[in-house]
């Protein structure tokens, strides 16, 4: 067998508390008449249910990927997350045949990936010159999608915001379509999530505005590449929606090797998307990394960098202005992580300034904070010098933060934007990472 989980390692794949809750019963050898194990790769079984076949369950424990016969729409569901409870605690061994309808499942996942595995070194084109043709049309099509967008700009500060909050989603969907016939992606995520901030309170319109000038720089960046320095162009392309494949990124990169801290996770639902985001940063080098991850609906995301741990690995960055993305190029060991220090108020912004004046198009920064959560005159955090920076209104009362801090001061990870500080994780007295 390989290396079995722990307890904790199993409770953190659970996609909310509810689903964990109602996987706890379950995890017993009496609901599972049908159990096996394939030698630390894959995990099957058979759960009783109110329906009168079992369901049937699946988990590949390389991604983890699960797949399970019951209509819950959540990954992983109870009976995954109670089978892996079951196997954590050492109640399924390396016996069992694998049965057909959990081999068919494993088969096809080991072939879509195989077929999607991309090499280190990327191959060139079959055909160059076609390639290069169709390089130069998308640059055309790009050049003529930012002068739309630049016209539509104009166009909404000339009429004024005051309609904005009477148009449907229509108005920016219309644009946004636009510059995907443009292929600027980029462009048009950004413009579909304007739909909201008519809806987001009070001075949503200097917000709006905002937004506006930050799409219309963007746009004039695009046109004036050739004047922008090599690692700003590369932001510029990358936010317009140009994407830069992995093998080219392993291949062209020098790895940065250090011992990374998980500091926290995000996940996002976009589209039929979901994306998870993994904050890390270098015990040695002190820089921080974002690792994403994709998954179509029904898939699992990549679990196996976990908040709280340490992880001796290698790191590719993209090339950007501010490189934070990075692609996990080789991993050691991986141990638990401890209490990360955490800097000052002072320091967090003095951070995001540097990283802002060479990236203004910075929708995230990665901080911890040493500091003690606090209620007036809104949900902020107060380090010891008395400083203190407002919490993100998707924090909501993050009544988990002030419980876990008790009035004491305690570090906190999370993502510092112009609109406050979304905590992810905290840890408490004994260095316990508490995702929030």
């Amino acid at each position: 067998m390989g290396e079995r989980w722990d307890r904790a390692r199993v409770i953190a794949l659970a996609p909310d508390a509810p689903s964990l809750r109602a996987a706890q019963p379950l995890a017993a050898r009496r609901s599972w008449p049908v159990t096996g194990a394939a030698d630390g790769s894959a995990l099957w079984g058979e759960c009783r249910g109110s329906a009168a076949a079992p369901y049937r369950t699946v988990v590949d424990l390389s991604g983890p990927a699960y797949r399970c016969s019951c209509p819950s729409r959540k990954f992983p569901c109870k009976h995954a997350l109670a089978l892996l409870l079951l196997w954590s605690e050492g109640a399924i061994g390396p016996d069992g045949d694998l049965p057909d309808w959990a081999a068919g499942w494993l088969a096809t996942r080991a072939a879509r990936h195989a077929d999607a595995k991309e090499p280190n070194d990327p191959k060139p084109p079959a055909d160059p010159a076609a390639a290069r043709r169709r390089a130069e049309q998308r640059e055309a099509r790009v050049a003529a999608g930012l002068a739309e967008l630049d016209r539509w700009l104009c166009d909404q500060v000339r009429q004024g915001l005051a309609a904005s909050q009477r148009s449907g989603y229509g108005h920016w969907d219309d644009i946004a379509a636009r510059m995907v016939d443009a292929q600027a992606p980029g462009l048009a995520e950004r413009l579909r999530a304007l739909a909201a901030v008519p809806h987001s309170g009070p001075g949503w319109e200097g917000r709006l505005l905002e937004e506006y000038a930050m799409a219309r720089l963007l746009v004039t960046a695009g046109r004036d590449q050739e004047k922008l320095s090599p690692p700003l162009r590369d932001t510029v392309r990358s936010r317009v929606g140009f994407t830069v494949r992995q093998g080219e990124v392993l291949a062209g990169a020098t790895p940065v090797g250090d011992r990374w801290h998980v500091l926290a996770r995000r996940d996002l639902d976009q589209d039929r998307i979901r994306t998870r985001r993994v904050w890390l940063r270098g015990r040695r080098t002190g820089r921080p990394a974002l690792v994403l991850s994709f998954a179509a609906a029904g898939e699992s995301l990549d679990g196996t960098l976990r908040v709280g741990t340490e992880t001796e690995a290698d790191l590719a960055f993209y090339p950007a202005a501010v490189p934070l993305r990075a692609l996990v190029a080789a991993r050691g060991d991986t141990g638990p992580g401890g209490t990360p220090p955490g800097s000052t108020v002072a320091g967090l912004l003095d951070g995001y300034a540097a990283a802002l004046g060479q990236d203004p198009w910075l929708e995230a920064w990665p901080v911890v904070l040493d500091a003690t959560p606090a209620r007036a005159p809104r949900p902020c955090l107060v380090d010891a010098a008395g400083d203190a920076v407002p919490l993100h209104p998707a924090a909501g009362d993050c009544w988990r933060l002030f419980a876990l801090s008790g009035g004491c001061p305690l570090a906190v990870a999370g993502e510092w934007s112009p609109r406050g500080l979304l905590p992810l994780t905290a840890w408490d007295e004994g260095g316990r990472p508490v995702r929030l």
